[in-house]
């Protein structure tokens, strides 16, 4: 009997144009290249009956409704062009997201948090000759930004059970993912706290000497049954990250002052420095909740957590691709 892979899984993912109808997503336009990649094929609570019987044993039980999850991760990098929508803006979308494209000068390309027309999308998990259909599916994502590493973002997919059956692996082209840049003090304009956003550039504020950071989106897609209808609803997020930093000690002392005080200033993050893959991080009101001591090497940094809260709405974090 032949053997099958895991190095030979594809994931295929398209914006639906209806959430929970097919989008059909090919190899040749829709391929993902993911690592890091996981399926748990059937999610699925049984219905427990506890009938008395006279005796000892196993309660009786039924299948209930079910549902598919999926997690992956991508390499976080630009589309080579500055005007184009990097190949990971489709998963990006199917998180409560918005891609601004087009007439934006200078050429870029802009995701910021979604609260209304949110989008789902259809994800085809092919796992060596079996295919796993997910429609519907809207994800929680994850970012690591750490030096030493590539910039990756995790996503978590929950979705409906689309099928599954015995098919060859679809071809994928993968020319449209274009290569990450090393998280290195060549490569990275490094954190900055108290600065300001506008047009594609970050100004003023401080920088320190960090390595890197984390954001977790804290969102929440959740499998909703009921009697007509079953869907992927998404119930809402709570940016946090965490940052270890470099400081005087001046500097550690204003930083616990500011989480007293709840002290609100924005935060700002480049990586790469050549137009075409350029990603910039800001959140225009982030928040110190936290201090911990930490230590490279010998060197003593602080470990920092925060939050990234809304200022109009939808606006608490702006990932744009340069």
């Amino acid at each position: 009997m032949p053997s099958r892979y895991i190095k030979k899984a594809i994931i295929l993912a398209k914006t639906e144009v209806t959430q929970g109808v097919d989008a059909v997503p090919t190899g040749a336009a829709n391929a993902i290249k993911a690592f890091d990649m996981s399926i748990n094929p059937l999610e699925m609570a049984p219905i427990t009956l506890p009938v008395m019987a006279g005796w000892f044993g196993s309660d009786m039980s039924v299948p209930g409704s079910s549902y598919v999850k999926c997690s992956f991760s991508v390499a976080l990098a630009g589309a080579g062009l500055a005007a184009t929508a990097p190949a990971w803006g489709a998963l990006l979308l199917a998180c409560a997201s918005t891609e601004v494209t087009g007439l934006l000068t200078p050429n870029r390309v802009e995701y910021l948090p979604a609260t209304d027309a949110l989008k789902s999308a259809t994800i085809y998990y092919y796992d060596d000759g079996l295919l796993h259909k997910l429609v519907g599916c809207m994800g929680a994502p994850k970012l690591s930004a750490k030096a030493g590493e590539v910039a990756k973002l995790t996503f978590d997919f929950v979705g409906l059970d689309g099928g599954a059956s015995a098919a060859a692996n679809a071809v994928a082209t993968l020319t449209a993912w274009k290569d990450p840049v090393a998280l290195t003090a060549a490569n990275v304009v490094d954190i900055k706290l108290g600065c300001t956003y506008a047009t594609g550039a970050l100004t003023g504020g401080t920088a320190y000497n960090s390595t890197g950071l984390t954001l977790d989106w804290g969102a929440q897609p959740k499998f909703t049954p009921m009697l007509t209808t079953e869907d992927v609803v998404f119930d809402g997020r709570k940016i946090k990250g965490e940052m270890s930093l470099e400081l005087t000690a001046v500097q550690e002392v204003a930083m616990l002052a500011a989480i007293k005080a709840r002290t609100v200033q924005g935060l700002g993050f480049v990586i790469g420095k050549t137009s075409g893959n350029q990603i910039m991080l800001h959140g225009p009101a982030m928040v110190l909740t936290g201090l911990t001591k930490g230590e490279l090497s010998g060197k003593r940094l602080a470990g920092l957590t925060f939050e990234l809260d809304p200022v109009a709405g939808n606006d608490e974090l702006r990932i744009v691709s340069l």
